[in-house]
């Protein structure tokens, strides 16, 4: 093979990663974009193999270095490690895939492809402060048949799929693989087992029953304002008409945007017929929080973003609407599976959530915060300052969405008052754990037995070009 052809493969996955991932996936790329570094895995030498996998994913990481380190002001030094690390884990990945196959068990190489990916990802949801917020499944938030398998698996599942396929094309097309059928027949149950899951959730029709609610959200001002101060009385009145005009279109529950005042008391928006969630600083003496208040019920944020959040005290309660099963939560603690868990095994049917975005991450945020809805079966009410004011149901569709923009903006949809029971939700992270047993059993195997490019049972003529014969 040409000596070029693991670089050229490995810019061809960076490109695709970099329009397939990120802040603004194209979904459909993300399935194809590990293709390439696969295909020539089989066909190259382990060092080339590694280092085609490892640039591959570091190229398509490169349109994130200016989100972390400006954007959310992660420090330099843990963001480059976080991408390097990565980089070289993906790169390893691709060694292992090489070596399964030369090895001849295409099979255990498709499946080692994927489950070594959601074992990484499922490791930094635990380690790092973001939960599962690094994780490909996002991608696919837009496509709902494959959105479904969250409801199974979480979105471990969903990057199990993402990998398999890929992995699975470059085995069936590795020169001189063995067990072909029984790569297909093994992925192609797999994909098909999980799109028809998927189909069948969407056949149920979307409930119209519940409470109308209004998600009413301004980008003027863009920081939070002292509601004591001429501004924030300003601010006040604005959302006051607005939370009116909503609750004259029938809305029975208004939300507003996380942080939208600081205060050290109640808020004064409440109307007898409309219960109003605000997001608000709230001050107790030295400490703050950063707070969801609907009268009388105060729910505290529990995960802040490391550094832009240090000032808040974290809270520990669930807390929901009063007289309702709707939780209140914030932001960020939707990057959290076990939370939102925690609120459906409490009873919750939905969740209001005030949040702040950062402009060019509303899409991926928004989405996220839909995957959590379908994992654990609820609807989710998602105001954001700087996002999107999006309203969800159990299955992941949109009903209602808008841009915030510098004018008071609302959004009104009937939220569904009837949560779904999932396997993901009494069962927690199985697939995960799943994924990394069997990335283990792979590693133990790596460790023993023949050479670890020479195939079992296999005559030196039936190497091709993962391995060259040994010289007599």
């Amino acid at each position: 093979m040409n000596k070029l052809a693991p670089v050229a493969a490995a810019l061809l996955s960076a490109l695709l990663l970099h329009l397939g991932t990120g802040l603004h996936p194209v979904s459909w790329l993300t399935w194809v974009a590990f293709l390439p570094v696969l295909l020539v895995a089989s066909r190259v030498g382990a060092g080339p193999a590694f280092a085609s996998g490892s640039l591959a994913w570091l190229g398509g990481q490169t349109q994130m270095w200016s989100y972390y380190s400006g954007t959310i002001e992660t420090p330099l030094v843990v963001t480059a490690p976080v991408i390097i690390g990565t980089s070289i884990a993906f790169g390893l990945v691709t060694l292992i895939f090489r070596t399964l196959l030369a090895r001849g068990r295409p099979v255990l190489a498709a499946l080692a492809v994927p489950a070594a990916w959601v074992a990484l990802e499922y490791a930094m949801s635990l380690s790092a402060p973001h939960g599962a917020w690094w994780s490909l499944a996002y991608t696919q938030a837009d496509v709902l048949p494959v959105l479904q398998t969250a409801a199974l698996t979480g979105v471990w599942g969903i990057t199990f799929l993402l990998l398999l396929v890929p992995a699975a094309i470059a085995a069936l097309l590795a020169p001189g693989a063995p067990g072909r059928l029984r790569v297909a027949v093994t992925a192609g149950a797999i994909v098909a087992v999980a799109l028809g899951h998927g189909a069948w959730r969407l056949m149920a029709p979307a409930d119209g029953s519940g409470r109308q609610v209004a998600l009413v959200s301004t980008d003027d001002p863009r920081g939070s304002a002292d509601l004591s101060s001429p501004q924030g009385q300003g601010l006040s009145r604005r959302y006051t008409s607005a939370i009116e005009a909503a609750a004259a279109g029938g809305a029975r529950v208004v939300i507003l945007p996380e942080a939208t005042f600081r205060t050290d008391s109640s808020l004064p928006l409440g109307r007898p017929s409309v219960d109003v969630v605000v997001g608000a600083i709230l001050r107790k003496g030295d400490v703050k929080f950063n707070a969801a208040l609907a009268y009388p019920v105060e729910y505290d944020k529990q995960h802040m973003i490391p550094g832009l959040e240090s000032e808040f005290t974290p809270g520990k309660s669930l807390a929901f609407l009063p007289g309702s099963t709707w939780g209140l939560i914030i932001c960020k603690d939707l990057d959290f599976p076990e939370l939102v868990r925690d609120y459906r095994n409490r009873g919750a049917t939905a969740l209001l959530a005030p949040a702040w975005d950062f402009d060019d991450d509303a899409w991926l945020h928004s989405r996220m915060a839909i995957t959590r809805g379908v994992e654990s079966g609820l609807s989710v009410a998602r105001v954001a300052r700087a996002g999107l004011l999006v309203v969800s149901d159990p299955r992941g569709r949109v009903l209602a969405e808008a841009r915030s923009a510098k004018e008071m903006t609302t959004v009104t949809a009937t939220l569904p008052d009837h949560a779904q029971t999932t396997l993901y939700g009494r069962l927690g992270d199985w697939a995960a754990w799943a994924s990394a047993g069997l990335l283990l059993l792979v590693l133990a195997g790596l460790g023993r037995g023949a050479h670890p490019l020479m195939p079992p049972s296999s005559s030196p003529a039936t190497w091709t070009t993962c391995a060259r014969p040994p010289t007599q």
